[in-house]
């Protein structure tokens, strides 16, 4: 079906005449295109969206997300990904694997920046995690609400709490410490040095 249409078949479609839809321009109820010789020309996908969302969601990926916070749990990143493959795999998906490692409450993540991009221009429809904590540690339910939004399903794998929380949320805390320190004393400083030694020693000792 043609989206750009003429103002006849326009009306036709929405069930009005022509000179009701001239009125409901005029009143700025609904905007119309113009082509170079002033002929008004109709969107169809935002008149009635409800003829083109089955199309759109048809055409439209699963995305399988994984992420772990530092490089000594690399090998759960890979059993992640494994997990998702093998979900998406036995559903009959055809799906795309997108992995990230860095903190759960760093948003500046490659993997995590291409998917919010793709959801936000409507190239996702499904959208799988293992843990609801491998997408955000913070900000999760943001994401969530921009996929209801966007008519994306979400499938979390295990509702339950995540089996690496402590060492996750370790690794993150001392991120966070760094940064911070880092700016404080300096880099290369001995107190940022004396200071992330403390803290590593305390995050060793509670895990």
């Amino acid at each position: 079906m043609n989206r750009i249409v003429g103002i006849s078949e326009a009306a036709k479609l929405l069930g009005v005449s022509v000179v009701t839809l001239r009125r409901w321009e005029e009143s700025g109820r609904l905007v119309s295109e113009r082509t170079v010789g002033g002929h008004r020309r109709y969107d169809l996908a935002k008149l009635k969206p409800e003829l083109f969302r089955a199309e759109d969601t048809a055409n439209r990926r699963t995305i399988a997300y994984a992420r772990v916070s530092s490089h000594d749990q690399k090998d759960d990143l890979e059993r992640q990904k494994q997990v998702l493959e093998l979900y998406c795999a036995r559903q009959g998906w055809s799906f795309e694997v997108i992995a990230d490692l860095g903190s759960g409450m760093n948003y500046h993540k490659k993997g995590l920046k291409r998917l919010l991009e793709d959801l936000v221009e409507g190239r996702v429809g499904r959208l799988v995690i293992t843990h609801k904590d491998r997408l955000l540690r913070f900000g999760a339910e943001l994401v969530f609400a921009m996929c209801e939004a966007k008519q994306v399903e979400v499938v979390i794998l295990n509702q339950g709490e995540d089996t690496t929380f402590e060492e996750d949320l370790a690794s993150d805390v001392l991120e966070i410490i760094t940064v911070f320190s880092a700016r404080l004393y300096g880099a290369r400083s001995h107190k940022n040095k004396a200071l992330l030694d403390g803290v590593k020693k305390a995050v060793e000792a509670s895990c």
